[in-house]
């Protein structure tokens, strides 16, 4: 089956025909299914159908089979998509679409993740693609998101009557969201010359293309608060929803909206825009989760949680500074990736509800199965929720290196205590002094006198130079002057 799909895939000829168009079919690596690419929406959502009979595939795209001119059309295609990272494409002969898209479908439902995985080898990818789709991590949110729009595309004189130019935009470091598709960053003041009368305001601009393919600039003014009383895209909030919305920004769930043009029923999430107020809504199947995020690598329970729109609490993150924190975070409709949550006016209660939303289906006690990346066995679980204290090894610090400790659940804050030495022994005696070094060094960037030249990353329990390289640069050893070795 597999030699045969490829033979589809590579567009072979097929019943002695050979059509002189190309197609494209979709795989959703989300939800794994596949179908038939009609185009992008003015919005850069994909638009797709089913494999359909034959007389309804005059909406597909047609693209000539020539190799370049293939490739130009698929970069800027790939370009104007918002999540292109959510797909895998292939190019496949028009004449055998159908029937390569029913069977890619049968052979998707019944591979296994390595055969999954050998697809990538035929998937079509754009020219100088610089945006790998491995690189999944939450420092790169925006970063590495292709430019949508082009700065001829943008209606100058527009932005002239809104007091706004190229250089302004660039000075307000306005100009990267713009191209890339999103709103801006920050607040733009705009002046509104109506003859008669002057309006000054505060915005966020946004590029959107319009029905007949032109670029427009949209503008998003500042509301003194969120309708939430009214239904928003058919969806009527609930009491919960309210204090989501006004407390995160994020509403916490997924739900069904309508689009009024078509009546599509689309299971989306839902933000505030902080700085305007204004609701936000984003399709749930181009919602993209980091596999890692700031060290901490989510499994799949994890991911599920952010997929369906709530808040996660994680321990043990690093930041740039390499100092470990908790944070919670979640997925905003608004910015388009998943966010931390800070300093919400509620940030004792709010923290003890993240922290709760956390833990996985195996817990009856709110007691989390992982710490600081290490997942408990059923044995240390069961001690551990209990409230007993238990030992941990396997942990790794900022710079890479091992060390171990004893972890306690304290049922009251529902929050995890860490610590070197065993508690029941911290009256007799401190925590080391070499655990001390380890974490002053390693985590906190701090000096130890005794290694303070060493250039690697201290060992656990490590106070000394360790061998004779390390040594030698702890004595800052030099060849003298005049002397031969």
């Amino acid at each position: 089956m597999e030699d045969e799909l490829i033979k589809l895939i590579n567009s072979q000829e097929s019943g002695g025909l050979k059509p002189s168009t190309d197609t494209l079919i979709v795989l959703n690596i989300h939800t794994n299914q596949v179908e038939m690419v009609k185009g992008i929406d003015q919005d850069g959502n994909l638009q797709k159908v089913p494999p359909q009979e034959k007389k309804d595939n005059e909406q597909l795209i047609r693209v000539d089979k020539h190799g370049d001119l293939f490739s130009n059309f698929f970069s800027n295609f790939y370009r104007q998509l918002k999540n292109p990272t959510h797909f895998n494409f292939f190019k496949v002969s028009e004449y055998d679409a159908v029937n390569t898209a029913k069977d890619l479908q049968k052979y998707v439902d019944q591979a296994s993740p390595e055969e999954k995985e050998k697809l990538k080898d035929y998937e079509v990818l754009p020219q100088h693609n610089n945006n790998p789709k491995n690189q999944n991590t939450m420092d790169n949110n925006t970063d590495n998101q292709e430019y949508r729009f082009q700065l001829e595309q943008i209606d100058w004189k527009t932005m002239e009557k809104f007091g706004l130019n190229q250089e302004k935009l660039e000075k307000m470091n306005a100009m990267d969201s713009l191209l890339r598709g999103f709103k801006t960053n920050t607040l733009i003041p705009i002046t509104i010359n109506l003859g008669t009368a002057v309006s000054k305001m505060d915005v966020r601009l946004s590029l959107q293309t319009g029905d007949t393919g032109q670029v427009a600039v949209h503008l998003h003014g500042i509301r003194k608060e969120p309708n939430l009383n009214n239904k928003f895209l058919g969806h009527q909030f609930s009491d919960e929803d309210k204090k989501n919305l006004k407390e995160t920004g994020n509403m916490g769930r997924v739900v069904d909206l309508v689009n009024p043009k078509t009546d599509e029923i689309i299971p989306s999430v839902i933000s505030r825009d902080r700085l305007t107020n204004e609701l936000v809504a984003y399709r749930a199947e181009y919602m993209k989760i980091p596999d890692e995020i700031k060290g901490i690598r989510l499994n799949e329970h994890q991911k599920q949680i952010l997929l369906e729109g709530k808040p996660l609490y994680l321990e043990g993150m690093t930041s740039k500074k390499d100092e470990l924190f908790d944070a919670t975070v979640q997925f905003n409709a608004d910015k388009r990736y998943v966010e931390f949550l800070f300093n919400n006016n509620q940030n004792q209660q709010q923290s003890q509800y993240h922290h709760n939303q956390q833990q996985t289906q195996h817990t009856d006690k709110e007691a989390p199965k992982v710490f600081r990346g290490k997942e408990l066995d059923d044995s240390q679980y069961e001690k551990f929720k209990a409230g007993q204290t238990i030992y941990i090894d396997g942990l790794t610090d900022a710079k890479g290196k091992a060390y171990q400790g004893y972890i306690t659940f304290n049922k009251e804050t529902s929050k995890t205590e860490f610590s070197f030495t065993h508690p029941n022994k911290l009256k007799e005696a401190k925590p080391t002094e070499d655990h001390n070094t380890q974490t002053a060094v390693n985590t906190q960037g701090k000096t130890n006198e005794a290694t303070k030249n060493v250039k690697e990353p201290l060992e656990s329990k490590q106070q000394q130079p360790a061998n004779q390289q390390q040594e030698d640069q702890q004595k800052k050893v030099r060849k003298p002057r005049g002397q031969k070795l």
